[in-house]
């Protein structure tokens, strides 16, 4: 009998982590090579873990709506001849400071089978060896005793808002690269951080329990109960389940922030930041184009499609690039270059239960009326269902967000981060307006178009976003500028 370990994958794009949202298996399921154990949510998308081998569930190594670093263990599975026959003998599922079991053993180097983008970098143990302390008992009979693993928390060991120093003679504290970086932007000194991980690793947990320590002694007034524990808002511990609601305690309610909604935050602070933007306005009369929209979902031609305001605005914008080539491009920091694309990945905004993402449909300025419809539809289906994968969301080039299904008139949007320009929708309604002469009720609406000034100019935008007015104002023109 042997125990095979299966280890958190890297999903693509060099991720460090993923939140397990969904077990899909339990300890005593027979699972076969390429079965779907588990859904992961990654920084970008969530993601389905086909497991690469036959057997029986031994144990689930964490528990749904822990964030796991790639590399580590997430679940292991007996296999062999007697994996089936064992399979009543299967613990319950460990948790995620549960030690591995003691009979897993490292199996011997197979054939990779990349059945995962990132599987199968290394089939080396991963584990350190415990490292000596100061206060290790002797060995006997050949046998080294186990070091003692304090049982306290980080921030029962401090005294007067100062951590314990660590013990004489220590080395480097061992701690993944994940762990060293959350400890670096919370200003926390690992030297300082007691371990409590396997083989002297410290874990994040250690971190944060030294955070919190290190905040509660600057709480300022008198408080008549003991402060609640504080807890940094981009981690979730390990023991807090995905459907655990925000931790509220008296006037606040303290939200982690993770995932899509982490990276989001991440990519709009750095696209305000570095992309110099520049936002244009333009109102007009978009009554035609709504008749429009109207004559062809009852053209039995189209029967079957989504047609909607959205999907015209879509092709107007592809008109206008199409006049307007230079405004679909990105800039080279690097290389000092502005790269001109010769296609079109058209961005769509999306509100999901998980955070704004925004997938692109891959080359948008070659398809048809009928084909841009499929492909928005699909888009938006998959976007919410939770199943965009990140490569829909790479290599955009411009996008539309419509705020107006809000209510809301417009906005001034930020920047995809690498894209030239981002077109903010706002809601259709009937307002006075003044047509032939005569001011009549009429459908008007405002877009707002927001560009990287490196890339394209007062004039270029101006161009760009007034070619896209006037489809919509006469959508005859979807014809004639095509």
């Amino acid at each position: 009998m042997t125990i095979r370990e299966f280890k958190m994958p890297d999903v693509g794009e060099g991720l460090t982590e993923a939140e397990i949202l969904k077990w899909f298996v339990q300890p005593g399921d027979t699972v076969t090579d390429g079965q779907v154990v588990c859904e992961v949510e990654t920084a970008k998308a969530a993601v389905e873990l086909p497991i690469p081998f036959d057997g029986v569930v031994h144990a689930l190594l964490f528990e749904e709506g822990t964030t796991v670093d790639v590399g580590q263990v997430i679940i292991s599975v007996q296999t062999g001849p007697s994996g089936e026959a064992a399979a009543a003998e299967v613990p319950t599922t460990v948790t995620a400071t549960a030690p591995a079991p003691a009979q897993v053993e490292e199996p011997a180097v197979a054939a990779r089978q990349p059945v995962l983008v990132g599987y199968g970098v290394s089939q080396a143990s991963t584990k350190r060896r415990p490292r000596k302390a100061a206060g290790d008992v002797a060995t006997q009979n050949g046998t080294a005793a186990p070091a003692v693993v304090p049982a306290q928390p980080v921030a029962a060991a401090t005294q007067n808002g100062t951590a314990a120093p660590a013990a004489a003679g220590a080395a480097r504290a061992l701690a993944k690269p994940p762990v060293r970086k959350l400890a670096k932007d919370l200003g926390i000194d690992l030297a300082t951080v007691v371990p409590t991980g396997d083989g002297g690793v410290v874990t994040r947990e250690d971190v944060h329990a030294a955070a919190a320590a290190a905040i509660v002694p600057q709480v300022a007034a008198p408080v008549v109960a003991a402060p609640a524990p504080v807890q940094a808002p981009a981690e979730v511990p390990a023991e807090v389940p995905a459907q655990a609601a925000p931790a509220a305690t008296g006037r606040e309610t303290r939200i982690p922030v993770k995932g899509v909604r982490k990276v989001t935050a991440q990519a709009m602070v750095g696209s305000a930041f570095t992309a110099p933007h520049v936002t244009e306005f333009i109102t007009f009369d978009v009554t035609r184009t709504m008749k429009l929209v109207q004559e062809l979902k009852e053209d039995p031609d189209l029967a079957g499609l989504r047609i909607n305001p959205l999907l015209l605005i879509a092709k107007a914008v592809l008109v206008a690039i199409r006049r307007n080539p230079d405004v679909n491009a990105s800039w080279d920091e690097a290389a000092q270059e502005i790269v001109l694309k010769h296609y079109v990945n058209l961005g769509i905004a999306a509100a999901t239960p998980r955070g704004l993402i925004v997938p692109n449909i891959k080359d948008a300025h070659a398809k048809t009326l009928r084909e841009l419809s499929e492909s928005l539809s699909g888009l938006v289906a998959t976007a919410r269902d939770g199943k965009t994968s990140p490569a829909d969301m790479q290599n955009g080039t411009l996008t539309l967000t419509n705020v107006g299904v809000f209510g809301v008139d417009t906005g001034t949007p930020i920047l995809n981060p690498g894209e030239s320009a981002i077109l903010a929708v706002g809601a259709i309604k009937l307002q006075p307006w003044v047509h032939k002469g005569k001011v009549k009720p009429r459908q008007v609406t405002t877009l707002a178009l927001s560009f990287d000034h490196r890339l394209i100019d007062g004039e270029l935008g101006s161009r760009f976003l007034a070619d896209i007015a006037a489809v919509l104002e006469h959508p005859r023109r979807l014809v004639t500028w095509a």
